[in-house]
């Protein structure tokens, strides 16, 4: 009778437990294989490329679009719930990323432009929020302050009512594009809102304009 080592008999029953779960469940596998000292199962790593492709995917998308955007066009970066609106102009694009990272890379694209430059806006509610109603919120409200303190933006984010926020976006949306960033963020009232602006011409400047414009 052919004798089969421990070593192969451990890898025959990872590659039946493979077999059976699903891609989420992947990483779970993957901690018990190191564990048991057997190769991490394939379909981890097919995961991780696809989450690479998938993330690429999106800030793909965003790279061919800024260029065309500008003043008045706006960027979501929206959580999981937020309503797909059926106002024309509306893009929509999963980003299969947590919410702030989602943030982070848009931001960054933002800032490396020459053209635009971003106003922040977010939902008033956030701030209201007890950790008890949502466990995590508190974490998230440091975290995104902190993210947003340095990105170096012409103006401090300003909080307004959630409503009031989706109703700017909806009249803007009826003239000017608005790319929504889709996250995975599970958290009441985080998205983010960004109104793009010009980056060459001030606030400062345009008022003295229109001062002039004015006599």
């Amino acid at each position: 009778m052919r004798r089969i080592s421990v070593g192969a008999m451990k890898q025959r029953m990872w590659m039946r437990l493979v077999a059976k779960v699903s891609v989420r469940s992947c990483v779970m596998v993957a901690v018990l294989a190191v564990m048991t000292g057997v190769a991490v199962p394939r379909c981890l790593a097919q995961s991780a490329g696809k989450e690479r492709v998938r993330q690429q995917g999106w800030q793909a998308t965003l790279r061919d679009r800024l260029p065309l955007l500008g003043h008045r066009n706006w960027i979501l970066v929206v959580d999981s719930a937020y309503p797909l609106q059926t106002t024309p102009g509306m893009e929509v694009v999963e980003t299969h990323m947590g919410l702030l990272p989602t943030l982070t890379a848009t931001l960054a694209q933002i800032g490396e432009s020459r053209h635009v430059r971003a106003n922040v806006f977010q939902d008033a509610e956030l701030r209201e929020i007890p950790e008890s109603d949502a466990p995590g919120i508190t974490r998230f409200r440091k975290d995104a302050d902190t993210l947003l303190r340095g990105a170096k933006l012409a103006h401090a984010p300003l909080g307004l009512p959630h409503l009031t926020l989706i109703g700017k976006v909806a009249d803007a949306s009826k003239d000017f594009q608005i790319l929504v960033l889709k996250s995975d963020e599970t958290l009441p009232y985080t998205s983010v809102f960004l109104q793009l602006d010009c980056k060459y011409w001030s606030d400062d400047a345009e008022k003295r304009l229109r001062a002039v414009a004015r006599h």
